[in-house]
């Protein structure tokens, strides 16, 4: 009986360190574009939500500079580059509704 209660004790210390050494989820600290290691599902998850984060920002990024661009066009009247930032623009600037 006291050997059982013994290897119990064990058992639940051991369980507990296996708990305090498990790595954080994802690097919190850090941000999206800056994150390079997930642990479990909800690393996993996190390292979904920042993919979804950075293919969204650098949509945004290139509809703002096909923007600035189609304005710089605009003023040199240049029509070829004006088609061409207008159809950058149509592809990657969200409609909003």
């Amino acid at each position: 009986m006291k050997m059982q209660s013994l290897f119990i004790g064990l058992c639940l210390v051991t369980l507990a360190a296996c708990e305090v050494s498990q790595p954080a989820p994802y690097e919190q600290d850090k941000a999206p574009e800056e994150r390079q290691e997930y642990n479990g599902a909800e690393g996993l998850a996190q390292a979904q939500r920042d993919q979804d984060y950075l293919m969204d920002k650098e949509l945004r990024d290139k509809c703002n500079n096909a923007k600035v661009d189609l304005a710089v066009a605009k003023g040199e009247k240049n029509d070829r580059e004006i088609a061409r930032q207008t159809d950058i623009i149509k592809q990657t600037c969200r409609q909003s509704r």
